[in-house]
């Protein structure tokens, strides 16, 4: 295993910190690492794996296109593209859907039609274009991306970055309310923060931002790249309110694991600000991820993925708050997407985690954050819930004794 890790050092740069596995299988829920080591995988490449690993429909679907063509660049139309495009319209129910090819790529297109749209439609200066982004969010890295985080580190040596944006605290309708003005375009949000912790907002805090949005003409941006296609046991996240956002962003499980694409879908009085040559993408909705974004998105539709996803969350999510120790502050989930935070840092409770086999990481220093693949079986689901059970009573007893 050193071998592995020590290549990848040797020639990446330092900007990544993952923990010493080497994965070199992966089938449903399951994970093998190069000692031959097995783990049940609650990391899902953050959502990626929403159909778990190498799912077979998602593998044909793969192969049957690799054969025939993968790529046309959009000068050119393909025969699956408008196939794609009207699965995923019906999804969100919206009339037009633009391909990327990853999270941070949506969130960009959704930054340059928002501010585009505040000038052709909203008659905004686009250069005073204002959005507002809630903090503790996590939206992507690319610049316009970066621009929208709360958070200075991921921001500091970066110079100057895009402009005009304002943020407002996850959860608080008033304080949302006092920033906006008149040149406000957007409200972008994610509608449970993954990397900031999985925070659920407050019960009915999306359907008044949604309220403050059509009062104001103001565009709801709902960013579903991790929590959307049926982590929280609902296709989008959103629909826990029964709201429907302006702008809604996909990405990762949208290719099941197996090729990056992502998407921005709203209606035509919003994409309509779109013309030839005001955005594009090479990769963007080429052939073969188109196909194995169809087949992807049957699989989460066939298999019930986010009705099983209500179903074993709340028995996971159950089980985690059973336990009892000072050492946990709080369990939080919906769906399988659990947050689990402590009153002191999570590294060394992770690892131990880790090597009972289950894999999980820690965010924000002391939350372990779990989501499992959505075809996890039940028997999974106890073996997780006595592994975290038996981890945090060992460290418990361990720290009362040192006392």
């Amino acid at each position: 295993m050193n071998n592995y890790i020590e290549l990848t050092e040797k020639y990446s740069p330092n900007n990544y910190s993952p923990l010493n596995i080497v994965l070199t299988e992966g089938k449903g829920a399951y994970v093998k690492d190069s000692e031959g080591n097995t783990y049940i995988d609650c990391v899902s490449g953050f959502s990626v794996l929403n159909q778990g690993h190498c799912h077979p429909k998602i593998i044909q679907a793969f192969l049957e296109q690799s054969q025939k063509i993968t790529m046309t660049s959009r000068a050119l139309y393909s025969d699956n593209l408008g196939v794609w495009e009207e699965k995923v319209c019906k999804l969100t129910n919206k009339n037009k859907v633009l391909p990327m090819n990853t999270g941070t790529e949506a969130v960009e297109t959704a930054i340059k039609v928002a501010t585009k749209w505040s000038q052709d439609v909203k008659g905004l200066n686009a250069h005073d274009a204002e959005i507002i982004a809630m903090e503790g969010n996590f939206h992507g890295r690319t610049i316009g991306s970066l621009s929208l985080s709360s958070n200075d580190q991921y921001k500091e040596g970066f110079g100057e970055l895009a402009g005009n944006i304002k943020y407002s605290e996850f959860g608080n309708i008033e304080d949302l309310s006092s920033k906006i003005t008149s040149q406000t375009a957007a409200i972008i949000l994610e509608p449970i923060q993954g990397e900031g912790g999985v925070n659920i907002p407050p019960k009915n805090f999306i359907k008044e931002v949604k309220e403050l949005c059509d009062e104001h003409n103001i565009l709801l941006i709902a960013d579903e790249i991790q929590v959307g296609l049926g982590r929280t046991g609902k296709m989008l996240a959103i629909e826990w309110e029964d709201v429907e956002a302006d702008i809604i962003l996909l990405g990762k499980a949208l290719g099941g694991g197996f090729y990056p694409i992502s998407a921005i879908a709203a209606n035509d009085d919003i994409m309509q600000v779109l013309t030839p040559g005001t955005h594009g993408s090479t990769f963007g909705g080429n052939p073969l991820a188109c196909a194995v974004s169809i087949a992807s998105l049957d699989v989460l539709i066939d298999e019930s993925l986010p009705e099983r996803s209500v179903e074993l969350g709340d028995k996971l999510l159950k089980g985690l708050q059973e336990i009892k120790s000072p050492i946990i502050k709080e369990v939080r989930g919906r769906g399988l997407f659990m947050g689990m935070e402590l009153n002191e840092n999570a590294q060394e409770i992770v690892s131990e985690i880790n090597q009972q086999g289950v894999l999980c990481k820690e965010t924000q220093g002391n939350i372990i954050r779990l989501a499992p693949p959505l075809v996890i079986e039940d028997k999974d689901i106890d073996t997780i819930i006595n592994v975290i059970t038996g981890v945090i009573e060992s460290v418990s007893t361990k720290e009362l004794n040192e006392k």
